[in-house]
Parts: structure tokens; C-alpha cells; sequence
């Protein structure tokens, strides 16, 4: 039977700040949330979510909330196990030249087409995360691709 982990803080921002790529969850225009996903960097000095994004839904979105929420994870389809972190925050437009031009020197890669004017800034405010340890029965190698005869 698999385990499950809760992740403690510190493990949960270590996985954002080893990790590119993520999903946002936004509310846009009192709808269900819509979920995107982002090239993001992790600023450990603000304990914060960055990303680029350009006009749009997302950006109005975050905006007129100015709260969202933020997942990365990893799974091992083989050996059934993984780890999720959520993150819950505040939102925020960075405009602040001097803070732009710190965050220019990040290894922020950007990589759907378009221009990304706009800065944001997730705090994290809530930071939750679980990680599925492996399943005794596969222990030893990985599930059998189908059923004993």
C-alpha cells in the first residue's frame, strides 16, 4: 500500500525554487478557475512565484483578484509515486525598475511566442505539499504490465 508524505515548508519551497514549469489558477471574470501553464522562477529573497505573461485573460484576471493559486509536481508513472506542491497568494504586477532589473538577471526562460511585458509576483502565502512514497507490492520492481494467468 502506497504512502503518503506532508511536505513541511522548507521541503515544499525547495520544490519551487528546483522547478521551472508550473500551473496557475486564476479566477477570470467570477468563472471557475482557469488553470495555465507558466515558465516561472522562484525568488527565494521574496519567497515568491515570478513569471512573465503578455495581455490577456490571465493577466485582467490576476489583476482584478490579486490572489491565485500555483502547482508543480512530478510523477513516476512506473513506480506510481510523485510529489505536488500548492501554493496559495497574493498577486502582484511588479513595475518597480530597480526590482525589474534584479529579476532580468534570473533564469526566467520564457518559451510560448508573444510579447510578455507584464511582471507578476505570487507570494507565498499558503505552501502545501504531499509526496506518494512507493507502494511495498513494487518495491522490488516496477507493476506488471498486466494481470498474472
Amino acid at each position: 500500500m502506497a504512502e503518503l508524505q506532508t511536505l513541511d515548508r522548507m521541503e515544499c519551497l525547495r520544490l519551487l525554487a528546483a522547478n521551472r514549469f508550473g500551473r496557475l489558477a486564476v479566477n477570470v471574470n467570477g468563472q471557475a478557475p482557469a488553470i495555465r501553464p507558466v515558465n516561472y522562477v522562484f525568488d527565494e529573497s521574496s519567497q515568491s512565484v515570478i513569471f512573465r505573461t503578455g495581455q490577456g485573460s490571465k493577466l485582467y484576471g490576476l489583476l482584478a483578484s490579486h490572489k491565485a493559486a500555483f502547482e508543480v509536481d512530478s510523477i513516476d508513472l512506473v513506480n506510481r509515486t510523485g510529489w505536488s506542491v500548492v501554493m496559495r497568494g497574493v498577486v502582484e504586477e511588479i513595475s518597480d525598475p530597480r526590482e525589474l532589473r534584479r529579476l532580468a538577471q534570473m533564469p526566467l526562460d520564457l518559451w510560448a511566442p508573444g510579447e510578455k511585458s507584464h511582471w507578476i509576483r505570487i507570494r507565498a502565502g499558503t505552501v502545501t505539499g504531499r509526496r506518494l512514497i512507493e507502494p511495498e507490492a513494487f518495491a522490488s520492481g516496477p507493476p506488471p504490465s498486466r494481470p498474472p494467468q
